[in-house]
């Protein structure tokens, strides 16, 4: 704030009185208000002093205190440089860790599973099960994330091509604006209700269509948009796989599309087009997919809900009577209940079903169980592990429709530690699970699992 001098006021009220006719009065009249006005201008000058006095800075502290003051003003400066130049600045770290319990009916096994490797392939009572992840997220001046998500064994990676530590490996540049991104690297799927880390699945296993008729993941270039409400993504590149084979040269396309509504509700739709794995011939065949999914939250209420599509071009699992493959399809839905007991206690009811009776079954990738012998016979199978494909003992070209119901709880133990149990019943309107034990296949399957996730 500026101020003017007392002197300059009383200059400039002496200049007014001047021009304003003072000639007209006596000598010793101007002279008694000179003094009056004088003496007015000298009070301000003393209430300006006291003042200025009353607002100069109060330490409160002694001057061994400033002291420690300066130094560690001093010091956290450094740090920060520190941080700076050695690239710790924005720079987030996370991760998780659950050991996990199964028993497993048809499969004969109880115990704790945690790290295993996925060289025995994908199914539903191991999928990504049992993972320690962490996660370096870095943000840059210009806005630029860089993003990589290790997780041994159990993660997106290991799923691809069993042996990589990747979860997910990715940039996101601004182009123009911090709504609008280039996207690139090694990027998990984003389709469905549920998501793959156990810190944001509310139960331990996940629904059958996450488990057989998603994608695992992408490798490719893409572009990631919100707009208010909207949040739309999409990339160009290879699907379930880390490069392109030999003469493949036709990329997939995949998509998703996100509305949220308002603050309890909102929904998403997810799609994919192009050349994905085919374990029946060796190469990349074209599928297609396509989900929708939804949600509904508010108080102890929680609502999600999904269907999907899809097919794949010779994903069938049972040949024609001369051999070839068929292409597969299937279609599906899935929905879970949530309610909150208590803030830290909630009881979960998720149900699922795949219709997926073409050609004798066969869903995304999950093909490969009937092959030619070296006695050029067919010799016909299916998944008895997760119950998919034919009734071996019956009609070939008749796949099993599957479904799935599970019952479990979720208890909020502090802020990093959640401790989940579900009971899970998995069947099939054919005989396609494997009872080891007996060595006959059966139309149930049950499972009882129980996890700890401890997160930071």
């Amino acid at each position: 704030m500026k101020t003017f001098k007392p002197t300059i006021l009383a200059l400039s009220l002496l200049a007014a009185f001047a021009s304003t006719g003072v000639q007209a009065q006596s000598n010793a009249d101007l002279l008694k208000e000179l003094k009056a006005l004088r003496d007015r201008v000298g009070e301000l000058e003393k209430k300006l002093t006291e003042q200025s006095k009353d607002t100069a800075p109060k330490w409160g502290m002694t001057p061994e205190q400033v002291q420690e003051f300066n130094r560690l003003a001093v010091k956290t400066e450094a740090i920060e440089d520190a941080q700076e130049s050695l690239g710790y600045k924005r720079l987030k770290v996370s991760g998780y860790i659950e050991p996990v319990f199964i028993w497993n009916q048809r499969q004969d096994r109880a115990g704790f599973q945690f790290l295993n490797q996925q060289s025995d392939g994908y199914s539903y009572d191991t999928s990504y099960m049992g993972a320690a992840s962490i996660d370096f997220l870095k943000e840059t001046d210009s806005g630029t994330l860089w993003r990589l998500t290790m997780a041994p064994n159990r993660g997106v990676g290991a799923a691809m091509d069993g042996a990589s530590v990747v979860q997910e490996a990715s940039v996101s540049v601004p182009l123009g604006s911090l709504q609008t991104r280039l996207i690139a690297g090694q990027i998990p799927d984003w389709s469905g209700y549920e998501y793959q880390q156990p810190t944001l699945n509310p139960l331990t296993s996940h629904n059958l269509l996450y488990d057989f008729t998603l994608p695992v993941g992408y490798t490719g270039i893409g572009i990631d948009h919100k707009d208010g409400k909207w949040w739309m993504r999409g990339l160009v590149g290879g699907v379930n796989s880390t490069r392109p084979d030999a003469g493949e040269k036709s990329p997939m396309l995949t998509f998703r599309v996100d509305y949220a509504k308002g603050e309890f509700n909102g929904w998403g739709a997810a799609g994919l087009f192009g050349k994905a794995p085919n374990f029946n011939t060796g190469t990349k065949t074209t599928a297609t997919m396509l989900e929708v999914d939804g949600y509904h939250t508010r108080g102890d209420l929680t609502l999600q809900g999904q269907v999907s599509y899809g097919q794949q071009k010779q994903g069938a699992i049972t040949p024609d009577a001369d051999g070839n493959y068929r292409d597969s399809q299937w279609w599906g839905l899935s929905g879970l209940v949530g309610y909150n007991f208590t803030p830290r206690l909630q009881g979960l009811a998720r149900a699922d079903y795949i219709n997926n009776s073409k050609n004798g079954g066969g869903l995304f990738t999950y093909n490969g169980y009937s092959a030619v012998d070296e006695n050029d016979e067919m010799v016909y199978g299916n998944d008895g592990r997760n119950g998919l494909g034919p009734d071996l003992a019956g009609d070939l070209d008749k796949g099993a429709n599957r479904y799935a119901l599970t019952l479990g709880l979720k208890y909020l133990f502090n802020t990093s530690t959640t401790f989940k149990l579900e009971y899970r019943l998995d069947g099939a309107n054919l005989s396609v699970f494997d009872d080891v034990k007996t060595g006959t296949q059966k139309k149930s399957n049950q499972m009882l699992g129980a996890s700890m996730v401890v997160g930071f």
